[in-house]
């Protein structure tokens, strides 16, 4: 049986963009964070607000993150950021018997997925995390197309399997990047309560 050469055909990522519709985008910060930590890059997210948008009209970009409340460097970061594109969703730390603190915010981030539903498109999720994995399709089936965007090695296959489109972080990298300058200031992300002013760069 001879087949059409259209369906062996590989779509482009433009191609991909066309019909993206109304876009809506859900970011785990600490994956995001240690994903960061390990391409070695600091993420500008003015730039990582651009790439994930990718001149589809914004529903709204939520940033999902544990906080230490008493961390003023931290709670600057996150006015930044609320003032500049993003809807922060804030959790407070809890500390784990081992001394380590955690806020986990999978939770949050599948009901606002469920929720919004029939607002947006096409959803872009920010996290390599597989219990996500349940969310996603969840919505897929109820018509939203789905693109993950995560480092390979920090990513589930379960949330691959799921997704309509999935983006390597690593190659993208250098379109969302921090690049250095000097004589400005910037805050850097840390999900663990530990946000620091650093001079290489602009906030």
């Amino acid at each position: 049986m001879l087949s059409h050469p259209e369906n062996n055909s590989i779509f482009t990522p433009e191609q991909f963009l066309e019909n993206r519709g109304r876009v809506a985008i859900f970011i785990d910060g600490s994956n995001l964070f240690y994903a960061a930590l390990q391409l070695g890059i600091e993420i500008d997210y003015t730039k990582l607000l651009c790439r994930l948008t990718a001149g589809s009209r914004l529903l709204r970009s939520f940033f999902y993150t544990g906080v230490d409340r008493t961390n003023e460097k931290q709670q600057g970061f996150l006015l930044w950021m609320r003032r500049n594109g993003y809807r922060v969703i804030a959790k407070d730390l809890v500390q784990l018997p081992d001394g380590s603190k955690k806020a986990n915010l999978d939770v949050e981030i599948a009901v606002d997925m469920m929720a919004l539903v029939g607002s947006y498109d096409t959803a872009v999720l920010v996290s390599g995390d597989g219990d996500l994995a349940y969310a996603v399709n969840a919505v897929s089936y109820r018509g939203v197309r789905v693109e993950v965007v995560s480092l390979r090695s920090m990513t589930s296959d379960s949330l691959i399997n799921v997704a309509d489109r999935y983006i390597d972080l690593e190659s993208v990298k250098e379109d969302i990047q921090k690049m250095p300058r000097p004589n400005h200031t910037t805050y850097t992300y840390r999900p663990l309560s530990s946000i620091t002013m650093m001079e290489d760069g602009n906030a």
